[in-house]
C-alpha cells in the first residue's frame, strides 16, 4: 500500500542521494533501536523490530517520505516491550514477518534460515542466530555491509541466555559462525542499547566484546553467561503474550471520533486537506497569518477566523467551543506552533492543515482573495 509524500519532498531528496535509505529510530523507554530501510528507485522499504508505543511515529515517518512498506519484521518475540508489527499491518496493508518456529499468531510471512525479504532491488537476507532465543533472526543487508542483529549481537556485548530457550552455547556458534564470519566492514545494528551506542562492526566486536571477543573461547564465553546474576524484564509477563499475537491488542484503541486525525513524525495531530475540505462548514477554520497575508495573494479559505499567531493567547477567547478547529497558515510550519499552544491550554479536538495552504491549492481547493489561485 504506497504512502503519499507531502508535495515538493522525495525518497530520493531524502536519501540523499543514496539508493538506500536507513533511518535508526530510537525507544528510550526500552533501550529499543527501531529500523526503517528503503529502496529509493521502487520506494519500497522494510521496518525491523516496530515498538507498540512508537507506532505513531513510525507510520508518519514512513507516510512523509511516501514509502510502500513491504514488511514489518522483528528479529525475535521479545521479552521488553511489545511491537508494532499488527498496527503497521492494519494501517499499510504490510506483511508481518518473524521467525517461523517462535509459532506467533497472526504472521503472514514466517521466515526460516536462508530466505530474503525483498523491498524493491533490495533484500535481507534471514539468518537463524538463536541462543538468546530460538527464535532469534538477524538480517543481512544484500551487499553485505549491513545486519541488523536484535538481542543476539550487541555492542560490546549479547542477548542473555537464561530465560525463553536461551543457551550459552548455541549463542557462542551463532554469532561466531555466522556473524563473525561476516566482512569485517560490515555495520553491525544492535537491537538495543542502554547507553548511546547506535553502531558497531565485525571488526570491532571480534576484537573489543568483551564476552566473545579477542582471545575469548567458547568456554570462557559461557562461563560469564552463566555467572550473570539478571533480573527477569520488567514487562515479561506483558510482551511477551502480546509478540506471540504479532503486538494485537486484546482490545483494540478507540481512534479520534470528531476526524480521521493523524500525528506527524514530529507528534502533531494533522489532517488532510480533502477531509478539511468536505467537513468545512462543521470545523472553525483559525488562519494564524498576518492580516496582510490573509489580503494578499495566497487568498484564504473562505470563512476562516484570523487570529495571527502572536496574538493567539491573548484572543484565544474568540475561539469557538462548540466546534474542532483546523489550524492554517502558509506552509503549516505557524500554524504547528498554534496546534501545540491550544493543545497545551487544553483544547483536544484540534490539528493542524498538513501541508498548510500551499499543498491546499496544489490539490484544487478554492481559496478567497484578491487574486487567490
Amino acid at each position: 500500500m504506497a504512502a503519499a509524500s507531502a508535495p515538493g519532498v522525495s525518497l530520493a531528496a531524502a536519501a540523499g542521494g543514496a539508493s538506500l535509505l536507513l533511518r535508526q529510530l530510537f525507544d528510550a523507554a526500552t533501550g529499543t533501536f527501531t529500523y526503517l530501510l528503503a529502496d529509493v528507485p521502487s520506494g519500497e522499504g522494510v521496518l525491523i523490530d516496530p515498538v507498540f508505543e512508537q507506532h505513531s511515529r513510525d507510520l508518519a515517518l514512513i507516510r512523509e517520505l511516501g514509502i510502500d512498506l513491504v514488511a514489518s519484521i522483528d528479529t525475535h518475540a521479545h521479552a521488553d516491550h511489545v511491537t508494532g508489527s499488527w498496527l503497521m499491518r492494519q494501517a499499510t496493508g504490510c506483511a508481518i514477518g518473524l521467525a517461523a518456529n517462535a509459532h506467533a499468531e497472526n504472521v503472514t510471512l514466517p521466515l526460516h534460515h536462508g530466505e530474503r525479504v525483498r523491498f524493491g532491488g533490495r533484500f535481507l537476507e534471514v539468518h537463524s542466530t538463536p541462543g538468546h532465543t530460538d527464535g532469534c533472526l538477524s538480517y543481512v543487508l544484500d551487499d553485505r555491509a549491513m545486519a541488523f542483529t536484535g538481542d543476539t549481537l550487541l555492542v560490546r556485548g549479547c542477548g542473555r541466555c537464561d530465560f525463553q530457550q536461551g543457551n550459552a552455547h548455541t549463542l557462542w556458534r551463532s554469532i561466531t559462525e555466522q556473524l563473525f564470519t561476516l566482512p569485517d566492514a560490515c555495520l553491525i545494528y544492535p537491537g538495543h542499547d542502554y547507553t548511546g551506542r547506535s553502531v558497531t562492526s565485525v571488526a570491532e566486536e571480534k576484537a573489543f566484546n568483551a564476552r566473545l571477543g579477542g582471545a575469548a573461547t567458547e568456554r570462557d564465553f559461557v562461563g560469564h553467561m552463566e555467572s550473570m546474576k539478571l533480573p527477569h524484564p520488567g514487562r515479561i509477563a506483558e510482551a511477551l503474550p502480546g509478540n506471540l499475537r504479532s503486538g494485537k491488542p486484546q482490545q483494540a484503541a478507540a481512534a479520534p471520533e470528531w476526524a480521521p486525525v493523524s500525528p506527524s513524525y514530529a507528534g502533531l495531530p494533522e489532517l488532510a486537506p480533502a477531509w478539511v475540505a468536505d467537513h468545512c462548514a462543521a470545523l472553525t477554520i483559525l488562519d494564524v497569518r498576518s492580516r496582510e497575508e490573509t489580503e494578499g495573494p495566497d487568498g484564504r479559505i473562505g470563512g476562516s477566523l484570523l487570529i495571527p499567531l502572536p496574538e493567539l493567547e491573548e484572543r484565544r477567547g474568540e475561539i469557538p467551543e462548540d466546534r474542532p478547529v483546523v489550524v492554517v497558515c502558509h506552509s503549516g510550519s505557524r500554524s504547528a506552533l498554534a496546534t501545540q499552544q491550544l493543545l497545551k491550554a487544553g483544547r483536544r479536538q484540534v490539528a493542524n492543515l498538513r501541508g498548510g495552504l500551499a499543498r491546499w491549492s496544489d490539490e484544487g481547493y478554492p481559496l478567497e482573495g484578491p487574486s487567490a489561485p
